[in-house]
């Protein structure tokens, strides 16, 4: 790990090395619009104004998995802290630390002594959440990552002493291919000993109608998120995308178990990408894939996990089976 610091009073911020090469924007993009099928890396949405764009998501009736898993937690956090006992917890795409208050909040209910790192790939995110926390929980210890954990988790060292326990929520698993899913869970498990604690929140297969409305709003606010993607490349890569000439299109795909957002061409064009030097031709129709959020089914998330080297331990799930928090052991 990086041990140069961002000057805090309050806590520290490291800075993770990738353990694994990262493609940059540029490569990314060139490698998506240039295959067939075209796509695009989902981790672009998230630029300030997409990130503004993802909390009215959330806030949306039919956008149920934020609504879920934070009931599943309000419910169950002082069990999740009762059973592991952390004392260390690191949070996977924290961001603002939201939903995890649940957690800090048992843990200083149940007085146990907690350090929580937050890693997360905005700087200010996480500079700005943190030091939120470090006035509401002054019971409690802070120390901040930043980084691209799907770089792999190598650069990340958590002290020894005490059991630890690693949280990603808002069933993000579901954005990788299987492989990769399987990769991430075996790179987390990597960093944990036998008997420390894995919490994962999953999203579970359901109705066609019900998936496919969580990812598009009758306001609209997943659209405008979905097309954003193409003002940060107009940005960022000095290219000339005419967002409405493009519709969002969510389906759900049951072969894979996945739903899948797309941008598609309401016409035929010719668009520049400057910082490529290159000219995409897109045929009315064409669809660019911009995002993929697999669902699960129990049996499902018990191989992967077990893939990864994890033994699930607690699975909780709404009365409508909606969306499942899962507690698993390193074995």
């Amino acid at each position: 790990m990086d041990t140069s610091q961002q000057e805090n009073p309050h806590f520290p911020i490291d800075f993770v090395p990738a353990e694994r090469r990262i493609a940059t924007l540029a490569e990314d993009v060139r490698a998506g619009l240039l295959s067939a099928p075209r796509w695009l890396p989902p981790k672009y949405f998230y630029d300030e104004r997409g990130a503004w764009l993802f909390e009215g998501i959330c806030e949306q009736p039919e956008y149920y998995p934020t609504r879920a898993e934070t009931a599943l937690l309000a419910a169950n956090a002082d069990a999740i802290l009762q059973t592991t006992r952390p004392a260390h917890m690191l949070e996977l795409g924290s961001g603002s630390s939201r939903k995890t208050l649940y957690l800090l909040d048992a843990a200083v209910r149940q007085a146990k002594p907690l350090t929580y790192w937050p890693f997360d790939v905005t700087v200010e995110m996480v500079r700005h959440a943190t030091s939120d926390l470090v006035q509401r929980y002054p019971e409690l210890q802070f120390h901040a990552l930043i980084g691209d954990y799907t770089g792999g988790l190598g650069g990340v060292i958590l002290p020894d002493e005490g059991p630890r326990l690693v949280v990603l929520l808002g069933g993000t698993i579901g954005n990788f291919e299987p492989d990769m899913a399987v990769q991430m869970v075996a790179d987390i498990r990597d960093r944990l000993d036998v008997g420390d604690s894995f919490l994962i929140g999953f999203d579970r297969i359901k109705d066609t109608a019900r998936l496919e409305a969580a990812y598009d709003d009758a306001v609209g606010y997943t659209a405008a998120f979905n097309k954003n993607v193409l003002n940060v490349l107009n940005r960022e890569l000095d290219a000339d995308f005419d967002p409405d000439a493009f519709m969002h299109r969510a389906l759900y795909n049951a072969d894979l178990s996945r739903v899948e957002m797309h941008l598609v061409a309401r016409r035929g064009m010719t668009v520049t990408v400057g910082a490529l030097n290159q000219h995409i031709k897109l045929h009315e129709g064409e669809s660019i894939n911009t995002e993929i959020s697999r669902k699960f089914s129990p049996e499902g998330i018990d191989d992967l996990l077990a893939s990864g080297g994890f033994e699930t331990e607690y699975r909780f799930e709404d009365a409508a089976s909606d969306y499942a928090l899962v507690l698993a052991r390193a074995v």
